[in-house]
């Protein structure tokens, strides 16, 4: 145990942002460089070590919590870095985007702040970056077995490392222009700075994977001609059809998909464009969504000098407490500001859009709302409530409904599909087709970071065993283990 007073004597301390004025200037990461690593030992020390640890169960990567905390409050920064790589192939990926459902189950937040599981996570990966700790892994041996993986997000790349470092010959296949799937294109620079996957990349290159960018299975290359060329394939494609909003006026210019908006912010930082294609700049911006997507885009349109920025959300207000039927140690809905959040804009509950007005030119000037509330456990329209916002640039941040089966991956491995579009695999992560595996958001649905990684690590073992018999890799989280769904 860290500190049998830990909890006691401390009180729970996070990382300091920048000031807004600042921050909205660049697109930095919000917070104050080098700001955890002074207080972590301390915040490390609240950890107490429970006979049971619930934070291992609330994480589905069943990170060694206790263990990692007790290290880094001691300082000993290797000895963490190599109990927090146990479980997690990219901790300064979930030490920064995960939404924490550790922290939700973590013993000490029955009755006070939790422990900053997040902070102390990202913290000991930094350290361990900047003193060398991270090195590449190369196989002993290899074991003449070759793997495709498609699609390079959290999942893919937690696939291929797990199998690259087990001795196969890994290939991993990725339709954008760079690797990193929703991490790199998704994600804006101010929640992860991609210097974290192109360092990430670079070890994975060393230890012997191969990236093809460029390439889309289903177009490109055929399916079953790819399946034919590798031993085994593992679709790690996400979900990526986006939930559209079929009202009057969508087909209005100026309302775009989140995934449609953030990428080509992204790529300015990349240096792809002077100026984004689409941009916020001098507009009123409407986000219908209220979930970290539409937080993503409320944060890239401050930063590109919207007028003003109103994020919309069907459902209510989630309270600041735990509801009833949401108890220790679930992950609950709680109402949560982000940085995003913190610099500005206003968000709106329990409204619905009814159409959009555009002006002469087809150019969306207005959005119409009302509101709503729960009858009979139905949503309804309350009536007399209507108006109207002003509205010149418009994102769809409403979620993910499935794989996508335009480009003929699917259909061309004859992959089958579950009611909500999801691909069908069993225990082993296996498709009904022999030798194609499926991980993350393609098989799961729209899910965490943390989850994908997950996922990526327990198919890596299925393809392992089917190759050679047996695997050595860790123990896989099963599909249908309900037990850790957040």
């Amino acid at each position: 145990m860290a500190d049998p007073k830990g909890f006691l004597n401390h009180d729970r301390q996070g990382a300091c942002s920048r000031p807004v004025p600042e921050r909205l200037r660049d697109w930095n990461e919000v917070y104050v460089p080098g700001s955890l690593l002074p207080i972590i030992s301390t915040q490390a020390s609240r950890c107490m070590d429970c006979g049971i640890p619930f934070c291992h169960n609330g994480c589905p990567l069943g990170n060694l919590i206790p263990e990692w905390n007790d290290y880094a409050y001691r300082e000993n920064w290797q000895a963490a870095s190599e109990r927090l790589h146990a479980t997690n192939n990219f901790p300064e990926f979930t030490g920064r985007l995960c939404p924490a459902p550790c922290e939700s189950a973590c013993v000490l937040g029955i009755n006070q702040p939790a422990v900053t599981i997040k902070n102390v996570e990202v913290s000991i990966i930094d350290k361990a970056w900047e003193t060398g700790e991270v090195a590449p892994q190369a196989p002993e041996r290899l074991s003449g077995k070759t793997v495709a993986v498609i699609g390079s997000g959290p999942a893919g790349l937690a696939a291929a490392q797990q199998l690259t470092r087990a001795g196969h010959t890994v290939a991993v296949y990725e339709r954008a222009d760079r690797i990193g799937g929703l991490l790199r294109y998704g994600i804006p620079e101010f929640k992860m700075e991609k210097r974290h996957i192109n360092r990430r990349i670079e070890q994975m290159r060393a230890e012997g994977t191969k990236f093809r960018t460029g390439v889309e299975i289903g177009r490109d290359i055929d399916a079953m001609k790819l399946r034919k060329r590798y031993d085994a394939v593992v679709v790690a494609a996400g979900a990526t059809v986006s939930r559209d909003l079929p009202v009057p006026g969508r087909e209005l210019r100026g309302i775009h998909f989140a995934m449609e908006y953030l990428p080509l912010a992204n790529k300015v930082q990349e240096g792809d464009f002077v100026a984004p294609p689409l941009t916020a700049e001098g507009k009123h911006v409407v986000v219908i969504g209220g979930g970290d997507t539409g937080a993503d885009c409320v944060g890239t349109a401050h930063r590109q000098g919207a007028l003003s920025v109103t994020q919309l959300e069907i459902m209510p207000r989630p309270g600041e407490d735990r509801a009833d039927g949401q108890p220790w140690p679930t992950f609950p809905m709680l109402y949560k500001v982000t940085s995003a959040h913190e610099e500005g804009g206003e968000r709106v509950y329990s409204v619905s859009t009814t159409h959009f007005e555009g002006d002469e030119d087809g150019n969306v000037q207005s959005l119409h709302l009302v509101e709503v509330e729960f009858v009979d456990g139905k949503l309804v329209q309350k009536p007399g409530t209507e108006r109207s916002i002003p509205a010149q640039l418009v994102t769809l941040a409403m979620g993910f409904t499935g794989t996508d089966q335009e480009n003929g991956l699917v259909a061309q491995f004859g992959l089958e599909l579950d009611g909500r579009g999801n691909i069908v695999r069993d225990e082993d992560y296996l498709t009904n087709i022999p030798g194609v595996y499926v991980a993350g958001d393609a098989g799961r649905g729209q899910s965490l970071i943390v989850w994908a990684i997950a996922e990526g690590r327990s198919a890596a073992r299925g393809v392992d065993r089917f190759l050679t018999g047996a695997s050595d890799l860790p123990a896989p989280i099963r599909p249908t283990d309900r037990s850790l769904t957040v």
